[in-house]
């Protein structure tokens, strides 16, 4: 069986723990599986949840390694261990009928109520609830970008359980999905169908529009399907992980359609949306951590909510397993696995750039002499990060900032470490600069 094959090939890749643990007890649905969707099945939904947000791009890659094409990968929870769940039949890209996975159905957890709001992503949010209230009434479409998991799918699928629930008909899918059903109708000469079917809801939700790059078929069959629901005045909402105007490949007449309505990005997090969303994260799964463990993964796990939630799981599934209380330590021993490595490039230039576009200081005012309150803790900041990331002395690092002797970074460190000691805030900020400056001399 494909799956199993695909599993087997995993194995050789990861921890054997891992393995053992989580992978082996994964079970393919080859019935309901199809070229561009492989469903598991998983004994829990801590695991189902663990494997896909840990594992489930790369268990895609060895589908197309072994088959030529990428599939979308869904995990999910086996109700009864004798038959698997069965879902409502659709056409596939192969031909004939198979139970549609999950993949085009909206995630019932995603919703307005369930997103945490920063000013990171407060206008996006603003504007999906809009379109939500009133789709196809105001911006028409609603184009939201972003990097990888900050909240892109989460807005649309809330978008769709918002109207699914006042009875419009919502159809959600990615551009792959789009492409892959286009292309099938195409060659069975059966366009009529496609055309009914998304031309006449009420809401068109098209998540990673980018992979529409270069794809002149697609694009072309798009155009008219825009056309079709604008001009009906229903609602389209898009995603991307980039600007209308940076997607290559796309036909200028999409592209200025892309830009007639409203067209909001979604930014990195800052330090208190991650700190609140991995404490709603844990409320809506059900598990305890303290405020501690909350400030380490929000400052030393990145931007991307998808890996910080599949810590936050793991967390749990390895405490549950092991009947041992979730400490800092434990927690710094289970992720560190996910955490880059430290550069053994790092520079104080490198701290200096990082620390004072973060504290918004000028370079040169932190390397200057003066007593400015601001200015001084940027300065101490940076010899501290610099003591802790790099293998610079004391009195190489009062060399560079022009002190008399080493007397004067001891003293820095001295009231920062005071500082983090005192105040979690604090402490969080620390861990979180000295996360960017590993990150960015990483990358």
């Amino acid at each position: 069986m494909l799956g199993d094959e695909i599993l087997a090939l995993l194995k050789d890749e990861i921890p054997q723990i891992e393995y053992s643990r989580y992978i082996k007890q994964l079970r393919y649905d080859e019935e309901a599986s199809r070229s561009d969707l492989a469903l598991f099945y998983a004994p829990n939904p801590l695991i189902a949840r663990w494997v896909k947000t840990r594992y489930g791009s790369k268990l895609s890659h060895l589908f197309e390694v072994k088959t030529g094409i990428r599939p979308n990968i869904e995990v999910e929870v086996r109700k009864n261990s004798a038959t698997p769940t069965k879902a409502p039949r659709s056409e596939n890209s192969e031909g004939g009928t198979k139970p549609v996975g999950k993949s085009t159905i909206l995630n019932p957890s995603y919703t307005f109520d369930s997103f945490v709001v920063g000013s990171s992503n407060q206008f996006a949010y603003t504007a999906a609830l809009r379109v939500a209230e009133k789709p196809g009434e105001q911006y028409n479409p609603l184009f939201i970008y972003g990097g990888a998991g900050l909240g892109k799918t989460h807005l649309l699928h809330a978008i769709g359980n918002f109207n699914l629930a006042r009875g419009r008909q919502v159809i959600f899918v990615t551009l792959e999905q789009f492409m892959n059903q286009f292309t099938h109708h195409l060659r069975n000469h059966t366009m009529d169908r496609f055309r009914d079917k998304f031309r006449s809801c009420d809401i068109l939700l098209l998540d990673d529009i980018q992979f529409l790059s270069r794809k002149e078929e697609t694009q072309k069959e798009l155009f008219h399907t825009f056309n079709e629901l604008h001009g009906a005045g229903k609602q389209i909402v898009m995603t991307s992980d980039q600007h209308p105007k940076k997607i290559a490949g796309l036909e200028e007449r999409l592209r200025s359609r892309f830009e007639w309505g409203l067209i909001v990005d979604i930014q990195p997090p800052e330090l208190e949306t991650k700190i609140a969303i991995i404490k709603k994260k844990c409320e809506l799964n059900g598990i305890h951590l303290d405020n501690e463990i909350v400030n380490y993964i929000a400052a030393n796990m990145g931007n991307n909510i998808r890996e910080i939630e599949g810590i936050i799981i793991q967390l749990n599934a390895f405490a549950n397993m092991m009947n041992q209380a979730i400490t800092l330590d434990f927690a710094k021993n289970v992720v560190k696995n996910q955490l880059k490595e430290r550069s053994e490039n790092i520079t104080i230039d490198d701290i200096v750039k990082v620390v004072s576009k973060e504290l918004n200081v000028k370079p040169s005012e932190i390397k200057s002499k003066s007593r400015a309150r601001k200015i001084v803790e940027a300065r101490r900041i940076v010899i501290y990060l610099a003591r802790s990331l790099t293998p610079n002395s004391m009195p190489s690092l009062a060399q560079y900032f022009g002190m008399k002797d080493h007397t004067a970074v001891s003293h820095a460190m001295k009231k920062i470490n005071e500082m983090i000691e005192k105040d979690e805030t604090f402490k969080a900020k620390i861990e979180e600069l000295s996360h960017k400056i590993t990150a960015v001399t990483v990358e």
